[in-house]
């Protein structure tokens, strides 16, 4: 696997990481919120460390993810990534009274209202952050940029 994400990141293929949104409810804007933060000071860093070094400027400090913000429920593959990235046993954290994957599925199949939001996905390295805990979610993007 290691082989695989060092081919991708050498061909240019950034790490996705997706906010499941709710721009109705305050945790999720708050999450949000905090990614565009981490968002700008990153982009901000790297442009104050090349304006005052005009040697070759490594990537580091630069995104290395994209973001992606859906408002809609996971599909069901990533529901279940989700499921195996936080445990099964924590299936009725972001689906509402699910009791284990399979009833996760079936509820958010029946109502993708049940699918609660926001969580934070890093596909690449298989974790996710439930709710707006900003020391979670800042953890997740500093490990999103790292080089693997």
């Amino acid at each position: 696997m290691s082989f695989l994400k060092t081919l991708f990141k050498e061909s240019g293929v950034k790490n996705v990481v997706t906010l499941f949104h709710a721009p109705s409810t305050a945790s999720s804007v708050r999450a949000l919120t905090i990614i565009k933060q981490h968002n700008a000071n990153a982009v901000a860093t790297a442009t104050e460390d090349q304006a005052s070094d005009h040697s070759t400027q490594p990537k580091t400090g630069q995104h290395e993810y994209d973001l992606e913000v859906r408002e809609e429920a996971p599909t069901s593959d990533q529901l279940k990534s989700i499921l195996g990235y936080i445990g099964a046993e924590n299936a009725g954290k972001i689906v509402s009274g699910a009791m284990g994957v399979t009833d996760a599925l079936k509820k958010v199949q029946q109502d993708g209202k049940a699918f609660q939001r926001p969580i934070v996905v890093d596909w690449n390295s298989g974790k996710a952050v439930i709710g707006d805990n900003e020391s979670e979610i800042l953890k997740l993007l500093k490990e999103a940029t790292q080089e693997k």
